[in-house]
């Protein structure tokens, strides 16, 4: 299958400090990758340099084809610590904010702010504003937010932290059903087992390298 992602010694500096040490990888079409590590193994900057949010200090990347992700960053869904909603409006309010943003043309096909929340289990019709909603309400509103361009590729930052289990399964249910269509899926977690089901490999992190690509024999593995 090809490669969604490929990176030749990826090095990211900041001072004297090395957030990324000549990772190379390669990260095919259509697999769901669970990257492990502690925190400052570079799990978060990996994420950011293949979304094109920082630029790494040396080596070379390709994501989706094309080595200027500027080009590619309409079908990128990036959801980060931030979940880049407005606390004072409802989801509904939220999405069609975002979707606003897409009318530019530079996304030819988008989601429906309804069907995005659909989706992650959240009625587009509940009339209170998301900073009163639950943390794991709130996360899947974030979720819904990255939904609404209909990435091909979605890099998912600790998208499991401090959310309660149902919402954890309702969020592992979509990463699934778009895994099934087709989509690439990097996330991050120390929740590996809540992750396991959808994985069709661990990405171990530590000191800014990758230091194993386990492919995990479980059900989120293609046959």
């Amino acid at each position: 299958m090809p490669s969604a992602i490929e990176l030749r010694d990826v090095s990211k500096l900041y001072g004297r400090f090395a957030a990324l040490r000549r990772v190379t990888a390669e990260f095919v079409t259509g697999h769901c990758y669970v990257v492990l590590g502690q925190n400052g193994a570079g799990k978060s900057t990996l994420l950011r340099t293949i979304a094109g949010l920082i630029r790494p200090s040396f080596g070379t990347l390709a994501v989706l084809g094309s080595a200027e992700i500027a080009a590619v960053r309409h079908r990128i869904g990036y959801l980060s610590h931030d979940s880049m909603l407005y606390d004072e409006l409802t989801a509904m309010e939220n999405m069609r904010y975002s979707a606003s943003l897409y009318n530019d043309g530079s996304v030819s096909a988008n989601s429906t702010p309804e069907q995005v929340l659909a989706m992650v289990g959240l009625d587009s019709r509940l009339d209170r504003p998301v900073g009163k909603f639950s943390q794991g309400m709130r996360q899947r509103a974030a979720l819904a937010r990255v939904l609404l361009p209909q990435p091909e590729l979605l890099l998912l930052d600790e998208p499991f932290s401090n959310v309660d289990a149902a919402s954890s399964l309702q969020m592992l249910h979509v990463l699934a059903q778009l895994r099934a269509e087709g989509k690439t899926v990097l996330l991050t977690t120390h929740q590996p087992e809540l992750a396991r089901p959808i994985a069709d490999s661990f990405c171990t992190m530590q000191d800014g390298q990758i230091m194993c690509m386990e492919r995990f024999p479980g059900e989120g593995n293609h046959a």
